[in-house]
């Protein structure tokens, strides 16, 4: 999907699109009159991203702008500069969304401009509670589904944020000068952030990846149930796909050397995840209606 607007002053285009994701982006599982929301969502936040993401840019410009974005989705209150934030506002008050789920992606590109380094698990959570989870919780609140479903929903979002810093790991410390790895484990391991820098993981760093799977999996776990709880159908094959996906990165990042080389799924591996997901979701009944409360 792209956007046709035009980037502004205040934006810095990586030229990355949905086609650079591990994950579909309103594809057309989902239904045909939600995807140019969903087409809205994804350029705001990729918008943001890249302004997060420009290694030209200072921290405290960075902030500015992502500011900028925040308050002309909240308020309406932002010229051109700021059209994507209000071509969002604009679909959320037609649908219903709250604004909350484009905020708080913000909230979590500011803290990346600022913060390089984490402390453990719980701190890296923290983050993906705002970087990843609103993605799901967007979603789920565009197609009416209940919020029950955001528990697993964030488990699965939060787990592919992992998924992704793990494969970018080398690439986001040399660029960025920004490590998701929590760096006590690393040093705990006997490593240094500076095996990063290296043609292949040490011991120690190998180590770490490896305990940030362990957890990664356990949310991969705590995610499986989410497929049973849509009464979509389609947004059902959507979230089975998106599983699929992650526990099939799971098992590749387990075996291959993110430091080494690209870790990603091949063409067959994506389409066999779709195709696993649809029929998955074709022999399961759908619930009649979210549980009350």
């Amino acid at each position: 999907m792209k956007d046709s607007s035009l980037a502004s002053a205040v934006e810095t285009p990586s030229g990355k699109g949905a086609g650079d994701e591990n994950f579909p982006v309103g594809s057309w599982l989902l239904p045909p009159a939600l995807r140019p929301h969903i087409a809205r969502y994804y350029a705001f936040a990729r918008t943001i991203d890249d302004i997060a993401d420009n290694p030209d840019l200072p921290a405290a410009e960075k902030i500015r702008r992502l500011d900028g974005f925040a308050e002309a989705l909240s308020t309406g209150q932002g010229g051109p500069d700021y059209a994507k934030a209000l071509a969002l506002r604009a679909s959320m008050i037609e649908t219903g969304v709250p604004f909350r789920h484009g905020t708080d992606l913000t909230i979590a590109f500011k803290q990346d401009a600022i913060q390089g380094r984490y402390r453990d698990w719980e701190d890296l959570m923290g983050y993906c509670n705002n970087s990843a989870s609103p993605v799901g919780r967007y979603l789920i609140d565009l197609h009416g589904e209940g919020r029950h479903c955001y528990v697993a929903s964030d488990a699965l979002c939060n787990a592919l944020q992992v998924l992704n810093h793990l494969q970018d790991c080398q690439k986001d410390y040399r660029a960025l000068d920004r490590v998701y790895l929590p760096e006590p484990w690393l040093i705990e391991a006997g490593g240094a952030i500076a095996d990063l820098d290296g043609p292949a993981s040490t011991p120690a760093l190998r180590q770490v990846i490896d305990r940030c799977l362990d957890h990664t999996a356990d949310l991969v776990r705590q995610a499986r149930p989410l497929t049973d709880q849509f009464r979509s159908r389609r947004f059902a094959m959507e979230a089975a796909f998106i599983w699929r996906i992650a526990d099939r990165l799971l098992i590749e990042l387990s075996r291959r050397d993110p430091v080494a080389t690209r870790v990603q799924l091949s063409k067959g591996q994506f389409a066999a995840a779709g195709l696993w997901g649809m029929v998955l979701v074709l022999r399961t009944p759908r619930p009649s209606a979210p549980p009350k409360g």
